[in-house]
């Protein structure tokens, strides 16, 4: 089902269940750090619409895409602050503050997207408590397709990344540059076609999307599939805009928001294999990782499952162990 017939259908079911609505003709400001066209930014659209409508426009929320409210790296802090109501973030970009933020980012745990959704319903109760401490409470996650290692040159293994200048966006990419023999470069999403062009970074891992969005094929020539994981983007309201509506239109929102996890991921998942394609069409090499290449990364994966888990203690045991039953 399409996405906006989707939500359609859970709008006319939300009215026909409550028929109060908010009265604080509240605004909301979504800041995002992608483009309009990312398939995250408009399911971010599909769901505000959704809210205006079932809320008879008593909750607005305006989506602000491609880093154009506040950058990526700047997005959790307004949200906490209140200087934006609600707002979507990468989840492992804030691996720093806690690890259970990097659950997403535990080399192949999760590498398919029934996998991904399993592992975030198993951390969900231990993440909003989490939350809740930094002002936050959930709404919800989507996951990017799986994440694949993009290069200007062929890899034949990790020894090939050598002193490569490697883009990084999170504590677990950083990690795996480091591990791996490359230079971590820190650069946001909105920034990575121009720090492509202009030599700053010359590789980096991720899904599909992001190298068709950026338009990566204007400097990079190779794509290997690795599926080392599946990043997830999850939004979130301050909370005390949060408590500030009433329980009906919170309700309204709840409802809205699981079915905008579910459209996103079927978005997700839709979407992943089309990426690719675009990425050959446009002329660069797409191919799994050769032998020596995927026993590079498996032997990275392990060493970097092991750091995580003694990071996170008691509690990074009892997700995994609630992940695997």
């Amino acid at each position: 089902m399409k996405l906006k017939k989707l939500i359609k259908h859970v709008v006319v079911a939300t009215l026909a269940v409550s028929s109060t609505f908010a009265m604080a003709g509240e605004k909301w400001d979504m800041p995002m750090a992608y483009t309009d066209s990312n398939f995250h930014t408009q399911n971010a659209k599909a769901f505000a619409e959704a809210v205006k409508v079932a809320t008879g426009g008593e909750l607005e929320i305006k989506v602000h895409g491609g880093g154009s409210l506040f950058k990526g790296n700047e997005i959790k802090r307004a949200v906490q602050t209140g200087q934006a109501q609600i707002g979507e973030r990468i989840l492992s970009a804030h691996a720093n503050e806690d690890p259970l933020f990097a659950i997403d980012s535990v080399p192949f745990l999760a590498t398919s997207f029934e996998e991904s959704d399993a592992l975030m319903a198993a951390a969900r109760p231990a993440f909003e408590k989490l939350l809740d401490k930094h002002n936050l409470v959930l709404l919800y996650s989507v996951p990017w397709p799986p994440g694949g290692f993009y290069a200007k040159k062929e890899l034949n293994g990790t020894a090939d990344l050598e002193g490569v200048k490697f883009r990084s966006y999170n504590n677990a990419t950083a990690r795996m540059a480091e591990l791996a023999g490359a230079v971590p470069v820190q650069v946001e999403a909105s920034e990575l076609s121009q720090a492509l062009a202009t030599g700053v970074a010359e590789s980096f891992i991720s899904s599909g999307a992001t190298g068709y969005d950026r338009k990566v094929w204007e400097t990079l020539t190779h794509w290997y599939d690795v599926k080392v994981w599946l990043p997830r983007n999850y939004v979130f309201v301050n909370k005390q805009a949060w408590n500030d509506l009433d329980e009906s239109t919170q309700n309204i929102v709840k409802g809205l928001a699981l079915m905008a996890e579910k459209a996103g991921a079927a978005r997700s998942e839709q979407l992943a294999g089309w990426y690719i394609e675009q990425l050959q069409k446009n002329g660069m090499t797409v191919q799994p990782a050769g032998e020596k290449l995927a026993a590079d990364f498996k032997k990275i994966g392990d060493t970097m499952t092991a750091e995580w888990l003694e990071q996170a203690g008691d509690r990074g045991q009892a997700v995994l162990d609630a992940y695997r039953k």
